[in-house]
């Protein structure tokens, strides 16, 4: 596998200005908008031409992986949500699913689909951001407002199942925080039944616009072997013609008995990376559908272990239960203990491979823990692609790789 070499902000350092062979180096961020406000680049330019560029991170560090090994299991969930905090659901379902692996723990059908319908869900919600803010960095504005107005229908059920509506900490080990109430099921059925018209709105309102052809075809290549030499994950990997998808390739809850498309595309560019994320929503709405229609079919029925020395018992049981209260009282104040050993599992966010390791030394607080983010993985891809492009193009290209920096400097 070829090494791609990535130069640090260190080593482009200001050349002695010749005429027309000087180049110039400049601050883009960590100010500017366009850069999510806390992403600095050096940019090397000939002119408006980028020769190099660097990205410098560590202006939102939070220190979250070290944070987590200071609670116990169940109360570190609330620290995922706040890496991607525009799939903090996604970094749920990666978290309490390599603690479940540490406790050979079964979670229970109902909780299984709804993770697969509300990790679904908040792809969608994503991506809509992603589309929203994209065309908004070329100037456009109409397409910001389309992306939040569906986006609040995504984030109103959200708000309906754990009572919040971006931090939802829905997730928990060996299931759900809750039940999802009676009117989860209509509330998902009218958002779908409107969706693919509005997908169907933007892509008549972009894909053949030749403002918006023209900023993204042909612009920040990234073939296949260079993506995956740089560890590129998610739509932007896909977009150079590899098919690889966790849901697919390597599955989890169930995915592997939904039927569902991996979209790709095939030159890599800004405009193949937004085709591959329109089809991928297109995609997740079929598979909430699918979904919905199997928590119907299923019925009432647990959403959380029984094992109560994992989940706390029902409140109905603690008021005749000496044992039950028992259990209560230590997981609230203790936590449970997994038995000494280590676990990785990996999940498909909205930006790709999203992994927690976690390590158990027997004691209610994980060892450690260490997540692999997409968003600081495919951020060094950044250079490779950017050199040769007009510094304008700088925008598209970090716009078109949707990092998210609370996923970076976690």
């Amino acid at each position: 596998m070829t090494i791609l070499s990535i130069p640090s902000p260190r080593e482009i350092t200001q050349p002695a200005l010749d005429g027309k062979q000087g180049t110039m180096v400049l601050n883009m961020g960590p100010h500017h908008p366009s850069t999510h406000g806390v992403l600095r680049l050096v940019v090397e330019l000939d002119g408006e031409t980028v020769v190099n560029v660097a990205p410098d991170i560590g202006y939102l560090h939070t220190g979250i992986e070290k944070t987590v090994e200071s609670k116990t299991y169940q109360k570190a969930v609330v620290l995922t949500d706040r890496m991607d905090y525009l799939a903090p659901l996604s970094n749920n379902l990666g978290y309490v699913m390599a603690v479940e692996k540490l406790l050979q723990c079964e979670v229970p059908a109902r909780a299984q689909v709804a993770r697969v319908l509300l990790a679904e869900l908040t792809r969608i919600g994503s991506h809509l951001i992603w589309l929203g803010t994209h065309v908004l960095d070329l100037g456009a504005t109409s397409m910001f407002m389309y992306g939040f107005r569906e986006r609040e229908q995504i984030l109103d059920i959200f708000e309906l199942v754990s009572g919040a509506r971006m931090m939802t900490s829905y997730f928990r080990v060996g299931g759900l925080a809750y039940d999802l109430p009676t009117e989860f099921p209509a509330t998902v059925q009218e958002f779908l039944n409107q969706m693919p018209a509005r997908i169907d709105e933007y892509d008549g309102l972009l894909t053949n616009n030749p403002i918006f052809l023209e900023r993204m075809v042909g612009v920040g290549k990234l073939n296949a072997e260079d993506a995956l030499a740089l560890g590129v994950t998610g739509p932007a990997l896909r977009a150079t013609g590899v098919a690889w998808d966790l849901r697919k390739d390597m599955p989890y809850t169930g995915y592997e008995t939904y039927e569902f498309n991996v979209p790709i595309a095939q030159n890599g560019d800004n405009f193949d990376r937004y085709i591959v994320r329109m089809a991928e929503m297109r995609e997740s709405v079929k598979i909430v559908q699918q979904a919905l229609n199997r928590l119907l079919d299923l019925g009432p029925g647990p959403y959380i272990t029984t094992d109560r020395k994992i989940a706390p018992p029902p409140k109905s049981e603690i008021t005749h239960s000496m044992e039950s209260l028992i259990h209560h009282f230590k997981l609230w104040t203790e936590g449970f203990k997994p038995p000494i050993g280590d676990a990785y599992v990996a999940v498909e966010s909205p930006r790709g491979e999203f992994g927690c390791y976690i390590v158990s030394d027997g004691s209610p607080k994980p060892y450690r823990c260490h997540f692999r983010t997409p968003s600081f993985v495919n951020l060094q891809a950044l250079p490779h692609m950017g050199r040769g492009c007009l510094v304008a193009d700088l925008v598209t290209l970090i716009a078109t790789l949707d990092p998210i920096l609370g996923d970076v400097d976690r």
